[in-house]
């Protein structure tokens, strides 16, 4: 959830409530589009490239992941309402500009949608597509709701397995099931499906690591036990650079390992944006500073899975 500066309190339109507080697009788009791209160019290399399930696949997740924002940002609103982590969402529920009724009705439309993309992929890939679709639901959906997951700490693995591995899996399985009708098998998918989406996971996981950084003190007051709050911001810095480190080297392995294309390492050329964002992780701890620094990680995580599918598909 994108969080407003401090002293920025003053009454804010509609529409960025909405887009920008609550959509938040430069953190969900880059995200939900990363690991299908690994997903398309692996798809390329392999021969079964299949757009329109694919871009199906896209949308869906998207909405599913728009629709855990939203019932994030419900969730703080209806808990903490009284906690100053969240001024302009409490100012605009308190003036009647935004409603905890108009964000349910949201997150419904928002899987009724994700639902509709959903039934060409699960005509393709069976159960197991259909599978996926709920556990990726309950994922959005149980961050801050429900069983709260990120308030016991586990978020960080669980997005790393869900954008790394099975966002991966499902979008390059439906893409299989399409072009290969009457012969596919979800246990017969190549092993590189399951690991090539890896470093792509470590980059969004990332993205919350400064998110966790910069709400540490909130977090901490709503009994959250985040990395920051379980490790200080010395633990969550150091969790960040590993998470850096994992993912760009992974390229290295895949091409020197495991006989990919060197075309893998033009991932590389994404280090100066990844060195700017450390450098502002490893200096500043507070909101102004890193508030940028979510949306650039994201975008960050999307350049790098636009190479990487460049280089899979070589």
């Amino acid at each position: 959830m994108e969080r407003a500066a401090p002293g920025q309190t003053s009454k804010v339109s509609r529409r960025h409530i909405w887009v920008h507080l609550l959509l938040y697009p430069g953190h969900t788009l880059p995200t939900a589009a990363a690991p299908v791209l690994v997903a398309a160019g692996l798809a390329v290399h392999d021969g079964v490239l299949a757009p329109w399930p694919l871009l199906l696949a896209f949308v869906g997740s998207w909405l599913i992941h728009i629709a855990g924002v939203f019932a994030d940002n419900h969730e703080l609103l209806r808990r903490h309402r009284a906690l100053p982590e969240h001024p302009e969402l409490c100012q605009a529920l308190a003036d009647g500009s935004l409603r905890l009724s108009s964000l349910r009705w949201t997150i419904a439309a928002c899987l009724v949608l994700a639902a509709l993309c959903g039934i060409e992929p699960v005509r393709l890939g069976g159960w197991p597509a259909f599978a996926l679709g709920v556990v990726g639901v309950a994922a959005s959906l149980g961050y801050a709701a429900g069983p709260a997951y990120a308030r016991r700490g586990y978020a960080d693995p669980l997005f790393l397995v869900m954008f790394g591995v099975l966002a991966v899996v499902g979008c390059y399985g439906i893409q299989v099931a399409a072009t290969r009708p009457g012969t596919f098998a979800w246990t017969a998918l190549p092993w590189s499906a399951w690991v090539l989406g890896m470093p792509v996971g470590c980059l969004v996981v990332a993205v919350m690591v400064i998110d966790d950084i910069r709400d540490r003190d909130w977090d901490r007051q709503k009994g959250w036990r985040t990395p920051a709050v379980r490790f200080g911001v010395d633990g969550a810095r150091r969790l960040f650079v590993a998470l850096l480190v994992l993912a760009y080297a992974a390229p290295l392995l895949y091409w020197l390992g495991l006989g990919r294309s060197p075309w893998v390492m033009t991932t590389w050329a994404t280090l100066p944006l990844a060195g700017h964002v450390l450098r502002a992780v490893l200096r500043h701890d507070t909101t102004r500073e890193l508030l940028p620094m979510s949306p650039r990680t994201s975008l960050l995580s999307l350049l790098f899975a636009g190479l990487l599918a460049v280089g899979l598909a070589a």
